[in-house]
C-alpha cells in the first residue's frame, strides 16, 4: 500500500463475515495425505500461508494477512516452519494445543478462548484440537505473501504440497 486511501474508499476495506465462506479446500492437499488435516480458513486479510492470494474477497495488505481457521475435534494443523513470518494463534471459541519444536524438542502448552500465542519465524509449530468442539482461532501472518511452509523432513506433507 504505496498511497492512503481517501476516506471515501472504506467499503474497500471493510471484510463481513456474510461475505466469508469457509474454504475446506484450500488445505485440502494435507487432508489428502490424513484426514486428520483437514480444516477450513476464512481469509479476510491477504491470503495467508495457504497460498490463496488470488481470493477476490481479501483486502491486500502490506505486510500482514489475517484469518479465521476451523479445526475440529482431533484434527490438528501439522508441524510446519515459516521462515518469512512471525505467527500468532488467538483462540475465539473452544480450545487449542500449540505446538513449538526446536526439532529436538516439542513444547506445548494448550490456549482457550481470548488466549494468544506468538511464534516467530524459524521456529516449527503446529496446532491441535484435543477437545470435544470445533476450535475457532485467528491466525495473524507477519507477511503480505507469505511462502507456504516447509514440513519435516520426510513427512508425506512435503510431497504432497509438491504436487499442489
Amino acid at each position: 500500500m504505496d498511497q492512503v486511501p481517501g476516506v471515501d474508499q472504506i467499503d474497500k476495506y471493510v471484510a463481513r463475515l456474510k461475505d466469508r465462506k469457509a474454504d475446506w479446500n484450500v488445505l485440502k492437499f494435507q487432508a489428502d495425505v490424513d484426514p486428520k488435516y483437514g480444516r477450513a480458513q476464512m481469509r479476510y486479510v491477504g491470503g495467508g500461508g495457504t497460498g490463496a492470494h488470488d481470493d477476490p474477497n481479501i483486502i491486500q495488505a502490506g505486510h500482514f494477512t489475517l484469518s479465521t481457521m476451523i479445526l475440529p475435534p482431533g484434527h490438528e494443523g501439522p508441524l510446519h516452519l515459516h521462515t518469512d513470518v512471525e505467527e500468532l494463534f488467538f483462540v475465539l471459541e473452544g480450545a487449542l494445543t500449540c505446538i513449538w519444536s526446536d526439532r529436538k524438542t516439542e513444547v506445548e502448552r494448550t490456549i482457550g478462548p481470548r488466549d494468544m500465542i506468538w511464534v516467530p519465524a524459524g521456529i516449527w509449530r503446529g496446532v491441535r484440537n484435543d477437545g470435544t468442539v470445533d476450535a475457532l482461532f485467528l491466525t495473524l501472518l507477519g507477511a503480505q505473501k507469505p511462502v507456504l511452509p516447509d514440513y519435516p523432513e520426510g513427512s508425506p506433507l512435503s510431497e504432497a504440497r509438491a504436487r499442489k
